[in-house]
């Protein structure tokens, strides 16, 4: 008797990447006011939050297809929602934690810029690969769920500063 894998677990972890990376690059910009009215951060600064979290993950971009094949999709897909944990974590902590708060946000930020860069990088080539029907519907369903990210982020912030 052969067992026949089944990928709809990879699947939904590939979907969680992308609502990840979606958190990840929104959840920022969205507390500029806390930012501003909290860390008294100017306007220069603020705009340089997500010129840093997307230089980062430029970066991690264009190096990670020179180490994904050697680490293993899946270590490398594990590692980044762990450091967007991290960097989240951070995100919180941080910037109270050092002298200079603008520097605890910006460490926070490039930490999970860091996952956003791999997950972009890794998730649709997993998701390629698995051998699904219908591959093309299912490839565009994963690529919608940063949008449903987002809107989560969205959503969950605006009701929590309401």
């Amino acid at each position: 008797m052969t067992i026949i894998p089944n990928y709809q677990k990879t699947l939904h972890a590939c979907y969680l990447g992308y609502v990840t990376q979606a958190i990840c690059a929104n959840f920022a910009p969205l507390l500029f006011l806390t930012f501003q009215k909290s860390y008294h951060i100017s306007m220069g600064e603020l705009a340089l939050i997500p010129t840093v979290f997307f230089l980062t993950q430029l970066m991690i971009d264009l190096v990670a297809a020179n180490f994904v094949d050697r680490i293993g999709y899946r270590t490398c897909v594990v590692a980044a929602h762990g450091m967007a944990a991290v960097g989240l974590v951070l995100l919180a902590f941080l910037p109270d934690l050092l002298p200079v708060p603008f520097l605890g946000i910006l460490i926070s930020v490039m930490v999970y810029a860091v996952s956003s860069g791999l997950v972009e990088v890794v998730v649709s080539p997993i998701v390629e690969a698995c051998p699904f029907e219908n591959k093309a519907s299912r490839m565009s369903l994963l690529h919608s769920f940063y949008c449903w990210g987002m809107m989560a982020v969205v959503l969950g912030s605006t009701v929590f500063f309401a």
